[in-house]
Formats: C-alpha cells, sequence, structure tokens
C-alpha cells in the first residue's frame, strides 16, 4: 500500500510538472494545448474509492490552477472527470471483467478498451473546461471545435505515454 502510495505520489508530481513546465510553454496553432495532466485520474486503481477520487481531482485541477493563474477552471473539470469516471467504467464494460487492485492499462485491458474509456473521460473533461472557461454559448462551434481539437491532441499524448512510460 505504501508502494503504490509513492508510486501515484510520483505520478501526480511528474504529471503536473510536465503539464506546467513543458505542455503549457508549448502551444499549437496559439490556441491548442493538450492536458497529460488528466492522465493521473485516468490511471488510478479500479478500487478507488468514490470520495478519494473526487478529492484527488480536486487537488489535481487546484494544482494546476495555481501553477497557470487561472481561477478553479481545471479545479472543477477534474472533478467533473473524476465524477464520471466509475459510470464510464461501468458504460464500457463490466465489473467483472476488472482483476481486484489492477489499474486501467493499454498493457491489461487493450488498445481498443483504452481507447475508448480515455475518449470520453478527455473529451469531458475538455468540454467542460472550455465550456466554463468561456461561460457562454456565444462561439459555441468555436469552443466545441477548440474543446474537440485539445481532447484529440490530449489523447494522443496520453496513448503515446502508456506505450513509453507505463509498459510492461
Amino acid at each position: 500500500m505504501i508502494n503504490d502510495i509513492l508510486k501515484y505520489g510520483i505520478m501526480y508530481v511528474v504529471l503536473v510538472l510536465v503539464q506546467v513546465l513543458l505542455i503549457n510553454n508549448v502551444q499549437l496553432g496559439g490556441m491548442y494545448s493538450p492536458f497529460i495532466y488528466i492522465l493521473f485520474i485516468l490511471l488510478l486503481p479500479f478500487d478507488t474509492p468514490r470520495y478519494l477520487l473526487l478529492i484527488l481531482g480536486f487537488l489535481l485541477g487546484l494544482t494546476i490552477d495555481i501553477f497557470s493563474n487561472t481561477p478553479g477552471i481545471h479545479a472543477s473539470a477534474t472533478v467533473f472527470t473524476a465524477f464520471l469516471r466509475p459510470g464510464v467504467l461501468m458504460l464500457i464494460s463490466s465489473r467483472d471483467t476488472y482483476e481486484p487492485g489492477s489499474a486501467p492499462r493499454i498493457s491489461t485491458y487493450g488498445f481498443e478498451w483504452f481507447l475508448k474509456y480515455a475518449v470520453i473521460l478527455v473529451l469531458a473533461h475538455n468540454l467542460f473546461l472550455f465550456f466554463v472557461e468561456a461561460f457562454t454559448l456565444h462561439g459555441l462551434f468555436h469552443t466545441l471545435l477548440k474543446a474537440i481539437i485539445n481532447a484529440f491532441l490530449s489523447i494522443i499524448l496520453i496513448v503515446l505515454s502508456q506505450y513509453l512510460v507505463f509498459r510492461k
């Protein structure tokens, strides 16, 4: 258990640093910047209690907000993502298919399963984040396009990280 806490603590710090120091400083087309930090919520073990998912989502988003100087936008989006996660897991497969103590990984559950899982949660995160940021329906299609492109870029980074860092 202590080993898992240390492992996820290091993952938290590394993902926040990569997001804040690298990815936030590289914008494609002046407005597109993927979000790798949500990988932390995606990779938590299946048996993580809901209250802990929400707390960790809030702390993760708040950390990104502090470094990005955004007023709670990332915190609200990561809490929303953490809230949706158990429902998405039940939607894409039954509870019986998960091994006790395991976590969602491409190496364990396959590319297709992980891609469905990541696409749903990353798209939900990005839609929530960008619509809260815009806080208006004026420019609806522009905001929608921005969320979809950012989600696409985020998913590419998340899948690549699965093959580069989290392989068996």
